[in-house]
């Protein structure tokens, strides 16, 4: 099942806590610009990737609109992964990026 959760309920809880985040974005989406912390793993090699992920760990999801990181939700949750839709994705981040 896909959680979602809005870009300001993402950035209070970023604020406040240590999140596990995966950028499903392209590399080179990746490096023009990321939330701090966040892991790169494409969605275009989500298949392959996600077996790096641990089962016990709670991940939230971004891509640029919210999207793939939808599509990668339904994948990983389905792999039997806490995952969590950032909606809106980094089109509305406003923290600041690496």
């Amino acid at each position: 099942m896909e959680t979602n959760i809005t870009m300001s309920e993402f950035y209070k809880k970023y604020q406040a806590e240590k999140l596990s985040i995966i950028d499903v974005r392209e590399v080179y989406e990746f490096v023009s610009g990321h939330v701090p912390t966040a892991q790169n793993l494409p969605l275009s090699s989500l298949e392959a990737g996600y077996k790096q992920l641990s089962p016990q760990e709670k991940y939230y999801v971004i891509c640029q609109s919210g999207a793939r990181s939808s599509a990668a939700c339904q994948f990983l949750s389905a792999q039997g992964l806490h995952v969590t839709n950032v909606a809106g994705g980094m089109n509305f981040w406003h923290g600041e990026v690496e």
